[in-house]
């Protein structure tokens, strides 16, 4: 059911954090199921550590099933309370321990001799993961974010703004804050498949189980993955920061545990009426769900809609009538029921697969009417998953597509290996500084603007020949052989050339990275041979050191045209 899940089938084949990240907390899982059988604290000191390494990967999101972990081991493990308590706090200690040495290391390192933390405004680790990557992600208030920056509204207007003064919607490409966001346009097809049916299988899972022993195993599993899905799922309805679809693959392993759980606890009592009826509605809802999923994408497989609908009412009816069937009719009642409640998701999961995903804000599954993306939402198309439509949005997937704004993170989730390059605070320690350009795995697309700007903050751009060339020229006489804002930007160059390219700004444009004193005194020394024009970016509360760099080269400094790509040779010296 994991696997069938369209944003698992996506992310997991994606060179992205998030992957890692439902591998340990899995892992987890599975060490907190192992500890509430024994009452074993080492187990359950292995879980938190495993939590702990998922911070790594991804900040404070990892944390969110922290509180189901705990909910199933006090609830359920054979020991005395005050041993499961002492249990519980072993196991905080290894999250701490085992998030905590890189935290110390980085924040211990002085400020001078450390690269920058990128995506902090103050060079600071707990800056990033309390702010940018933590509260702000919920509140939307995230200083140095692309909320606001492009020209002020130009980003929230089509986006939606989080935070104060941002409407009603949260974060780019995540839908409408609220109970219903998960089941929204943008985020229905991606996970959302099977959510009604593990919500209504969860809360039928508890009431069989009633008054069961307090250390009844089946009750602590429906706790612990319950808690995973409500606690992360709640989150992600309703934090107003930056928000992509592809975060809800943190979902898919509750829901998938959930509704293989709780249909086995139902399926062993079919004989009762009332559950036998439970099943049935479930299924019966499922596929009125999935039509409805599908119904968004209607030129995709039309044929798939009425198939799903009618077999899924017809099964869920005969799931009533079950017992007083024959079993060559009972076994074939259950298969077209299993059949008509997978067929949604693994179509989108197999039309995911077939196709190639790039960029950073990735999307599953096909095209999707009032989505989020090219023609989606703003444009007034479908959304065709992650792929570029015509006339559509540079960066948006699999067409194109840098990394977007925040992309890669979650709430309190870094930049993995696939954006920037070791030595990045935002992968897997050190920071982003003055060339620290992106690695392989940037992504570089087909379009972009010429001065920044929108395309060049979601777009890596692919210099021409005559472009490559001239950067190439000399190269080994230059720290960098070119300078230009934001590290999308940056990526597109020194991947085409394989040479050093400056970020100015971080990822966003917006860190204090270098100041104006530092990037003046680098071309002093000339260690900088060309800018690439743009104007720096003014994010939401940010630095506007990008800016001023912008500003201080197109007024001291003759620009050039080369294929479209504005330039500033800083080594012929200043003009003003």
């Amino acid at each position: 059911m994991l696997a069938a899940t369209p944003v698992a089938t996506l992310m997991f084949r994606f060179n992205n954090p998030d992957a890692l990240l439902i591998l340990l907390l899995v892992a987890g899982a599975y060490a907190t199921v192992r500890a509430v059988e024994t009452a074993s604290a080492r187990w359950l000191a292995l879980a938190g550590a495993l939590v702990g390494f998922g911070y790594l990967t991804k900040m404070l999101q990892a944390f969110l099933v922290v509180p189901a972990f705990a909910a199933a081991y006090l609830l359920a493990a054979p020991t005395g309370t005050l041993r499961r308590i002492r249990h519980l706090l072993l196991a905080g200690l290894a999250m701490v321990a085992a998030a905590g040495w890189w935290v110390a290391i980085v924040e211990l390192m002085p400020a001078g001799a450390r690269p920058y933390i990128g995506g902090s405004q103050r060079n600071s680790i707990l800056e990033l993961t309390f702010g940018y990557n933590g509260l702000g992600r919920i509140t939307g208030d995230e200083e140095g974010s692309v909320g606001r920056s492009m020209g002020g509204q130009l980003y929230a207007g089509m986006f939606g703004g989080g935070g104060p003064g941002g409407g009603g919607r949260g974060g780019p490409a995540s839908g409408e804050v609220g109970w219903f966001r998960l089941f929204g346009s943008e985020l229905g097809g991606q996970a959302g498949w099977l959510l009604p049916a593990a919500l209504l299988l969860l809360v039928a899972g508890l009431v069989l189980i009633g008054r069961a022993r307090r250390t009844d195993r089946a009750r602590a599993g429906l706790v612990l993955w319950g808690g995973w899905l409500v606690v992360t799922g709640i989150t992600f309805s309703f934090m107003r920061g930056i928000f992509h679809a592809y975060y809800t693959v943190a979902l898919a392993p509750a829901i998938g545990a959930l509704v293989g759980a709780g249909a086995v606890l139902l399926w062993r009592r079919r004989r009762e009426l009332p559950v036998a009826v439970a099943l049935a509605v479930t299924l019966a809802v499922t596929a009125v769900w999935s039509y409805a999923l599908l119904l968004r994408s209607a030129g995709w497989q039309p044929w798939l809609r009425p198939t799903v609908l009618v077999a899924g009412l017809v099964a869920a009816a005969a799931l009533v009538v079950l017992t007083r069937l024959p079993r060559w009719a009972s076994v074939a009642v259950v298969t077209v029921g299993v059949a008509a409640a997978f067929a949604g998701p693994l179509g989108y999961a197999l039309d995911t697969a077939a196709q190639a995903h790039t960029g950073s804000i990735p999307s599953a599954g096909p095209s999707v009417q009032g989505g989020f993306g090219p023609g989606g939402g703003f444009r007034g198309a479908g959304f065709r998953g992650g792929r570029s439509a015509e006339g559509g949005f540079p960066g948006d997937g699999r067409r194109g597509g840098g990394q977007g704004p925040g992309g890669g993170q979650l709430p309190g989730g870094g930049q993995g290996p696939a954006g920037q390059a070791p030595g990045s605070a935002q992968a897997s320690g050190g920071g982003q500084g003055p060339g620290g350009g992106q690695g392989p795995g940037g992504g570089q697309s087909t379009g972009g603007g010429n001065r920044g700007g929108m395309g060049g903050l979601l777009d890596a751009r692919t210099p021409s020949a005559q472009l490559r060339a001239l950067l190439s020229e000399n190269a080994d006489g230059y720290t960098w052989v070119a300078a230009t804002v934001g590290s999308n930007n940056a990526a597109g160059f020194q991947l085409a050339t394989g040479l050093p390219v400056m970020p100015v700004g971080g990822f966003n444009g917006s860190d204090p990275s270098p100041t104006l004193a530092q990037f003046q005194e680098y071309v002093r020394a000339g260690k900088i041979h060309y800018f690439l024009g743009g104007e720096g970016f003014r994010a939401n509360g940010g630095s506007r050191a990008s800016q001023e760099i912008a500003g201080w080269v197109a007024e001291n400094y003759t620009a050039t045209t080369v294929d479209g790509e504005t330039l500033y040779d800083l080594t012929a010296g200043p003009t003003g």
